[in-house]
């Protein structure tokens, strides 16, 4: 079964960059999907990219498109979520999610990580 550690969350001023990993053990690296979330004080987690096993389909939510670059390795089974020009609003806690299908349903994500803290300040 497949385990997640994310990383690379910290505190940034607006307008910065920071690079999240998402680090699996466990499973074969080439068979999972990579969703990752994120959920800010008193809103609902939502879905912010989306990378399918292969790397071949990626998803973008519309307030990260142009900002946000979603990668994998799959050797080292390492994906990463490269955050431009970040905002206050991008302030929440970002959590990458595995599953066996492709998508940006919460629900289609069985092994999520623990989540790191990403704070943009003003």
């Amino acid at each position: 079964q497949v385990q997640l550690v994310e990383s690379g969350g910290g505190l940034v001023q607006s307008g910065g960059s920071l690079t999240l990993s998402c680090k699996a053990s466990g499973g074969t690296a080439s068979t999972y999907n990579i969703g990752w979330f994120r959920q800010a004080p008193g809103k609902e987690r939502e879905v912010v990219v989306a990378v399918s096993s292969s790397g071949d389909n990626k998803y973008y939510s519309d307030f990260v498109k142009g900002r946000f670059t979603i990668s994998r390795d799959n050797v080292k089974k390492i994906v990463y979520l490269q955050m431009n020009s970040l905002t206050p609003e991008d302030t929440a806690v970002y959590y990458c999610a595995s599953g066996p299908r492709f998508g940006t349903i919460q629900s289609q994500y069985d092994t999520w990580g623990q989540g790191t803290q990403v704070t943009v300040s003003s």
